[in-house]
């Protein structure tokens, strides 16, 4: 006798969950549906952190004084990348050159250009090993690891071999991260700063 397939989860069984878990947040990993962890004070801060730096002057058309433009942040939006691979990022972007329109809906369907994971201790297994898997499977050109235990910025690019890691900074560190190198980013306003 063989064990019936097991069936692989879809944004609309998010959908139920919310009806019975309204203040749940859950992700579907690979058809499974796993628990996004509520955010600590520390990952918080560095969520709201990285969206006031890199916001103003990214999300807006391109050129003008205030910065480079060219791009759509959001942050903690349902992005179905597959029919069993549903996210919901720290930050995500789009680059306004490939989506021209604001992406709407929930789920947003359309990949983004750039991810940006808080890990928190609860998901670090998720953050850095699955997800990691899921963003270069389906052709996220970049992935921003944040980790406010341990104050470090990870950058990676997707590559035809695979990640390849870019930059490693901590908390004293200016850098210029890609693909936001425009702008000089002082890695520990992410951490508490001022």
């Amino acid at each position: 006798m063989t064990a019936a397939p097991k069936s692989l989860a879809t944004f609309e069984a998010l959908l139920a969950l919310e009806q019975t878990d309204p203040e749940g947040r859950y992700e579907i990993i690979a058809g499974e549906v796993v628990p996004k962890a509520g955010p600590s004070g520390e990952h918080a801060d560095a969520q709201s952190g990285l969206a006031a730096l890199i916001r103003p002057p990214f999300h807006r058309q391109p050129g003008g004084s205030d910065g480079p433009g060219g791009w759509w942040i959001y942050t903690e939006c349902d992005v179905e990348l597959a029919q069993h691979d549903v996210v919901v990022p720290d930050v995500a972007g789009w680059r306004r050159e490939r989506v021209p329109e604001r992406p709407t809906g929930r789920p947003v369907r359309i990949r983004p250009d750039w991810v940006c994971e808080i890990v928190s201790p609860s998901n670090a297994k998720r953050d850095t090993i699955e997800k990691v898997e899921i963003y270069r499977r389906h052709g996220v050109p970049h992935y921003w690891i944040l980790d406010p235990v341990q104050e470090t910025l990870l950058v990676y690019r997707l590559t035809p071999d695979g990640w390849l890691l870019v930059l490693t900074a901590g908390r004293g560190d200016v850098v210029r991260a890609e693909p936001f190198d425009a702008i000089e980013l002082r890695v520990g306003l992410l951490f508490g700063d001022e």
